[in-house]
């Protein structure tokens, strides 16, 4: 090892983390002062492994399933903006080994079957997109990689096996959710609550808006929010059971965090939309770089589709053209 304090070790590999935060943009603190917040938050957490020698596990919930929307995504399968995704944080992982010998490793906490049912995606679509998640992994050499889900917690991975998801859910939620209520109160009484219950609702509004739906925008946007809360309890269950399993992992998400949240937000591929997630979007080629972009935003510029394999991977956009 250099000969460097574990102190100064940390924080060369936050350092390495933070040009990809994810901002939650803080009513009062500038930039600098909630990169001093995370910083004082994350560096001890980074210093705890290097002290133990330990390599330093992450935890990531992401890579969920594609959004059922065509307008958004290509398909219901990984493409280009998953194995780019996949490929950033592998090599970020190689990175962060060139300041610390034992590295760091990501875990995708693949969270589809958390909240499948209610974002109306088939499981066995579930089941289908996560395993080519871990093929890609495979692909790509990513071994600084690896996965955990349902299945693998104790108690939860008979009901994977036996396909009742339904029972996995009310499991989950049992366990390791807090009440209805609760969450209810939160996001509208605190800044943090009220812009998360709105970014979900646009997520599930937005998922909804199928080509051949019947239903109107306003009840669209009824259905949507009459879901929000059971997905943001879900999701939270699920960081609950992570926390029990994973008490000293650093703890990624691929939403916007506060500063002074222990979860740190990073981003995978370049967007102008903090909540824009490969899994929502498709990979866009503009001008030599690849973007994360929504589809049907691709598809009102000069476009051509890119299939590697047979299937559809990305675009690439022809002339300079801004992403919108």
């Amino acid at each position: 090892m250099s000969g460097l304090s574990s102190h100064q070790i940390a924080r060369e590999i936050f350092a390495e983390l933070l040009p990809y935060r994810r901002r939650f943009p803080d009513p009062i603190l500038d930039r600098h002062s909630e990169e001093q917040e995370v910083a004082a938050i994350q560096i001890p957490r980074l210093q705890a492994f290097i002290e133990r020698g330990e390599t330093i596990t992450c935890v990531l919930p992401a890579f969920p399933t594609k959004s059922p929307n065509p307008n958004k995504v290509l398909g219901t399968l990984p493409d280009m903006a998953e194995r780019l995704s996949l490929s950033f944080l592998n090599h970020l992982c190689q990175r962060i080994q060139l300041h610390y010998a034992p590295g760091m490793r990501i875990l995708i906490c693949s969270d589809g079957h958390v909240f499948g049912d209610l974002i109306r995606v088939p499981d066995p679509a579930i089941d289908a997109y996560q395993a080519h998640i871990e093929q890609l992994i495979l692909e790509l050499g990513a071994t600084h990689l690896g996965v955990f889900h349902l299945g693998m917690v104790a108690g939860m991975a008979e009901f994977c096996a036996s396909r009742d998801f339904d029972t996995l859910r009310e499991q989950l939620v049992e366990r390791y959710a807090e009440p209805l209520a609760q969450i209810s109160e939160e996001v509208k009484t605190t800044e943090e609550g009220v812009r998360l219950y709105r970014a979900m609702t646009r997520f599930l509004y937005e998922d909804s808006q199928l080509p051949d739906t019947p239903l109107s925008n306003t009840a669209l946007q009824r259905d949507a929010k009459s879901r929000t809360h059971a997905v943001i309890q879900r999701s939270r269950a699920w960081g609950n059971l992570l926390a029990e399993r994973f008490p000293a992992a650093i703890r990624l998400s691929i939403h916007p965090q506060a500063s002074h949240s222990l979860k740190m937000g990073i981003h995978m591929l370049p967007t102008r939309d903090d909540w824009l997630t490969p899994w929502h979007g498709v990979a866009a080629n503009l001008d030599g770089q690849f973007v994360l972009m929504k589809r049907r935003d691709v598809l009102a510029l000069e476009h051509e589709l890119v299939h590697i394999h047979g299937r559809p991977s990305h675009y690439l956009i022809h002339s300079k053209q801004a992403a919108a």
